[in-house]
C-alpha cells in the first residue's frame, strides 16, 4: 500500500479531532474539513487551527463540495460526534469518489465488535458504518481501520464519569466497583490514529485495540485519595450494569432517545462482565503507545482537579 502523505480530518473542531490534529501535525499534510453551513470557516474561528493546517470548507447537504475537498488526500479520519454521525455515509462515499484509499470512522470508544456490545442500541450507527466499510474493502474501493480505546480517561475524570466526581468527592460504582476495563487519554488516541496511519498495510481492515490503563472504579477511587486526600468522600452503590440497561431498555421502549437513556448502555459496553470492555488484545506495541503508570495517573487527576477549581474560581 502507497505511503500516506495527506490527510483529511472531519469533525475538526472537537475534543477527539482536536488531540488526533495534534498528532498528526508535522507527520502529515493535515487538512481540516470545517462545515461552511454553521460557520465553522469563518475568520473567527479558523484561527484555533495552527498555521500549517489547510482548512477547506465543506457543506454536507452538497457532497460535490465533499468530492472536490478530499481530492488528492490519501485518508480520511472521521472524528464526527454522536449528532453528526449521519454525516459520515456522505463523508465515507465522498472519499470513495475522490479516490482516498483509508477510511478511519468515528469510533473511538468501547469495543462495538464485541458480540454483547455490538448489538447495544447506542451503537446502531456505529455497525451500520461498519458493515458498510466491509462492503466497500470487499469491492476494492476503500481500505479502512477502526479504533478502540474505551472511554476517555482524562475526559472521564474530569465530568466523574468513572465513578470519582472530583468536584464533589463523590464516588459512584457499579457492580461493586471492581469491574476492570480499558482506558485511554485523548492525546493517546492521537497518537494511535497516527501510528494507524503510519502503518498502514498492518493496520488494513481491523479494528486496532489500545489502552493507556485497565483500572477497576475502586482503583481510580483510590488514586483519586493519594491525588487529593483520603478525607471527605461519599461512596455511592449505583447498582449493577444489568439493571441500568435494562432501565435503558425500558425507557427506549416508551419513546425516550435522549443521551441519558443510553447512558446505560454505555456502562455496560465499558463495565458489564462479557462486554469487551476489558480488551484481551492490544495494539500498543504496533502502534507506540506506552500506556500510563499509577504515579501519572495521581498527577493527572491533580491537573484536573485544578482546573475545575480555576474554572468554578472564574
Amino acid at each position: 500500500m502507497a505511503v500516506i502523505k495527506n490527510v483529511a480530518i472531519a469533525g475538526a473542531t472537537g475534543n477527539t479531532s482536536s488531540a488526533i490534529l495534534k498528532a498528526l501535525l508535522g507527520h502529515f499534510n493535515v487538512t481540516a474539513l470545517t462545515r461552511s453551513d454553521n460557520g465553522s470557516n469563518s475568520p473567527q474561528i479558523a484561527p484555533s487551527f495552527p498555521p500549517d493546517v489547510t482548512t477547506c470548507a465543506i457543506d454536507y447537504s452538497t457532497p460535490s463540495t465533499l468530492v472536490s475537498a478530499l481530492r488528492g488526500q490519501d485518508a480520511v479520519v472521521s472524528a464526527l460526534n454522536h449528532a453528526a454521525l449521519p454525516h459520515q455515509r456522505i463523508l465515507l462515499d465522498a472519499a470513495v469518489a475522490a479516490g482516498v484509499t483509508r477510511f478511519i470512522p468515528s469510533e473511538y470508544g468501547s469495543d462495538t465488535l464485541n458480540p454483547n456490545a455490538g448489538p447495544l442500541p447506542l451503537f446502531a450507527g456505529k455497525k451500520a458504518e461498519q458493515r458498510y466499510l466491509d462492503e466497500l474493502a470487499s469491492e476494492g474501493k476503500m481500505t479502512y481501520t477502526i479504533v478502540m480505546n474505551g472511554p476517555f480517561l482524562d475526559f472521564g475524570l474530569d465530568h466523574g464519569f468513572l465513578g470519582p466526581d472530583l468536584k464533589n468527592r463523590r464516588f459512584t460504582y457499579l457492580d461493586g466497583g471492581e469491574s476492570r476495563f480499558s482506558t485511554t487519554r485523548l492525546a493517546t488516541v492521537g497518537q494511535a490514529v497516527k501510528g494507524v496511519l503510519t502503518k498502514a498495510e498492518e493496520t488494513r481492515n481491523r479494528a486496532v485495540y489500545v489502552q493507556d490503563v485497565a483500572v477497576t472504579p475502586k482503583e481510580l477511587l483510590g488514586l483519586a485519595k493519594r491525588a487529593l486526600g483520603a478525607d471527605g468522600w461519599t461512596e455511592v452503590d449505583g447498582g449493577t450494569t444489568e439493571e441500568k440497561e435494562r432501565a435503558s431498555y425500558e425507557k427506549m421502549a416508551q419513546g425516550k432517545k435522549d443521551m441519558g437513556v443510553f447512558v446505560g448502555f454505555l456502562m455496560s459496553a465499558i463495565l458489564r462482565e462479557g462486554y469487551g470492555g476489558h480488551f484481551q488484545r492490544l495494539d500498543n506495541d504496533l502502534l507506540g503507545i506506552e500506556g500510563i503508570k499509577e504515579d501519572e495517573i495521581v498527577e493527572l487527576i491533580g491537573r484536573i482537579a485544578e482546573g475545575q477549581k480555576a474554572t468554578a474560581a472564574a
